[in-house]
């Protein structure tokens, strides 16, 4: 019987690009077979039904699915501004008193909730809506959208708040978007290896910007500056603080149970 090959699953967004090229593109081809682009959330309903291996899931969703564990070292995070996770208001943020969520998106749905409930004290209705910005903002005082239509969308006239940046300025940490969430027992020596993938897709940045810039309507130069300076990937003692930061508020918030502590695929470095 031949070798069973893990199934993954991440969606084609730009932010994840490079960490998704070498199982896409490159030489981790032969490693996995890749589920056609599904969206974020998604991702969490393909691994958490176990119809694959390991998927990019949004940073919230390993609290959520029962015997997961996280890929050592990689993350989809940042530091500071992110560009692409955006509040969009038509009122200053105190005064809003309705969001249209992004029905795509899981962690920055629980992100939005912390920071406006736990650090601005407000309490607005919630109602998911397809990231068409102006849609959303005729329903609801403010539109979260994530991504690529986050970066895409015309928000002339209105006020935009980068939810990492307000993240930052709330508790000096970064913050993590996403990780490959696997189960660990379907993965064997040959078999993908995460941390060789990163490198090999931020070796190919430039690519990646290449093949992206006419379709997102993004100057080249400005998606390297997005991959390189505002995207981080290292899931370092930084993002593991911010994470775990995340977790505590987000079921002090009633998102979540408490927080398991995580597990790490590989077991050991």
């Amino acid at each position: 019987m031949g070798l069973v090959l893990p199934r993954l699953a991440a969606s084609s967004y730009l932010n994840s690009a490079p960490i998704v090229w070498a199982f896409s593109d490159g030489s981790q081809r032969t490693r996995c077979v890749l589920e056609p682009d599904p969206a974020p959330s998604a991702c969490s309903r393909l691994l958490a039904g176990g119809n694959v291996d390991g998927a990019l899931i949004p940073s919230i969703e390993v609290q959520r699915i029962a015997g997961i564990s996280v890929a050592r070292g990689v993350c989809v995070a940042a530091r500071d501004r992110v560009r692409s996770v955006l509040l969009v208001a038509t009122v200053p943020l105190e005064r809003i008193r309705s969001v249209a969520l992004d029905s795509h998106s899981r962690t920055s749905v629980a992100l939005i909730r912390v920071l406006l409930g736990r650090f601005r004290k407000l309490n607005p209705v919630y109602a998911p809506a397809q990231p068409d910005l102006k849609s959303m903002l005729a329903s609801a005082d403010a539109a979260l959208l994530i991504g690529d239509p986050a970066m895409k969308a015309d928000t002339s006239g209105c006020d935009v708040y980068d939810l990492a940046e307000l993240w930052r300025d709330a508790t000096g940490l970064p913050f993590v978007f996403a990780v490959w969430g696997l189960r660990g027992d379907r993965f064997i020596d040959g078999g993908p290896d995460f941390l060789e993938a990163l490198d090999e897709g931020r070796a190919a940045i430039d690519i990646i910007a290449s093949r992206n810039a006419e379709s997102l309507g993004i100057g080249k130069a400005e998606i390297v500056e997005y991959l390189t300076a505002n995207i981080h990937y290292d899931l370092d003692a930084g993002c593991l603080a911010g994470l775990n930061l995340f977790y505590e508020l987000a079921a002090e918030e009633g998102l979540i149970e408490k927080p398991s502590p995580l597990a790490f695929w590989p077991a050991r470095d």
